[in-house]
């Protein structure tokens, strides 16, 4: 029951996040997402999905954990993808790689496997800051965002359920 809980705020937060970047970030002040944003945001779909298939199927037991273990794997990922631009944003202007071609234009010209390669690297567009609040950057907020997320399903994952009709706790 906790569980569900839990998937339900995932599910809000993560595509609530992914609506406020398109709809208000994107459309409405014009600015164009990065490579390492874009991949920010497919962990926030995988993220919202999860919790969508746990809020669903409502498992129980060792599904349950696997789910938990897959919400915590997709925001360690996030995590890592949103560390890798603040560590860019905070580089000195002369060590700043130089701006990289468009993901679209990527993946129509490169195999994926290269295509994440070189957008994990990084590039100058990921390091330019368009956007803060309180004083920190987009990518910031998401160390944050991604954090919190890997606590609560690391909270799922090694928590144990109580079972209300047996008085003992799930195992």
């Amino acid at each position: 029951m906790i569980a569900t809980r839990w998937y339900w705020v995932g599910l809000v937060a993560s595509a609530s996040l992914i609506a406020i970047a398109y709809f208000y970030f994107q459309q409405h002040l014009g600015l164009a997402p990065c490579p390492l944003c874009m991949f920010q945001r497919f962990c926030l779909a995988i993220v919202a999905g999860l919790c969508l298939i746990g809020i669903v199927l409502r498992p129980k037991k060792i599904l349950s954990k696997t789910l938990a273990f897959a919400v915590s794997l997709a925001s360690l990922l996030g995590l890592a993808i949103a560390g890798r631009q603040v560590w860019l944003q905070h580089l000195p202007a002369d060590q700043v790689p130089e701006c990289g071609p468009d993901l679209a234009f990527m993946m129509d010209v490169f195999p994926w496997r290269d295509v994440i390669a070189k957008v994990l690297q990084g590039s100058g567009e990921c390091a330019e800051v368009q956007w803060r609040l309180l004083g920190f950057s987009m990518p910031e907020w998401m160390l944050l965002v991604f954090g919190v997320m890997v606590v609560i399903a690391l909270r799922l994952l090694f928590s144990r359920e109580r079972s209300y009709f047996s008085g003992e706790y799930g195992r």
